[in-house]
């Protein structure tokens, strides 16, 4: 597993992103003094994937927060809200899972899902349209443009 790769915790500003937190946490492996590799699928930033080494530089009083990517993974980041949907998120998570996706979960309602490269993408992405249209949930790309 991803997280047991990490040895540091990093943070990011994503205040410009969600208006109910200043600050994501991020599992990460230290690589050397200022750069990190991701070891957790991101919940709120975006353009960075599990895998990903990003730079670090002090920011608002805080030692370690993310200033740029250095080397992308090549990995995907989706994020699925479930909200007032009642079909069983147990269900579509386990669908997921059985593509070979890897998971994380914020809460009931907020799963973010990771996948290895663009073909395994595409195949998440159609599953989660599929799943969308028929009102089971809402879902977005971890990509801002």
């Amino acid at each position: 597993m991803w997280r047991d790769r990490s040895n540091f915790i990093i943070g990011a500003d994503i205040s410009s992103q969600v208006t109910t937190a200043s600050r994501e946490q991020l599992w990460a492996r230290q690589v050397d003094e200022n750069r990190f590799e991701l070891c957790c699928i991101p919940f709120f930033l975006y353009d960075v994937a599990l895998g990903d080494v990003v730079e670090t530089a002090p920011s608002g009083g805080r030692r370690y927060m993310l200033s740029r990517l250095v080397v992308p993974s090549g990995r995907y980041v989706f994020r699925v809200w479930f909200g007032e949907s009642y079909h069983p998120r147990g269900e579509i998570a386990e669908a997921l899972a059985g593509m070979g996706a890897l998971l994380e979960w914020s809460s009931v309602n907020l799963l973010a899902v990771d996948a290895r490269d663009h073909e395994h993408a595409k195949q998440i992405a159609d599953f989660l349209q599929d799943r969308e249209n028929c009102g089971e949930l809402m879902y977005e790309t971890g990509k801002s443009a």
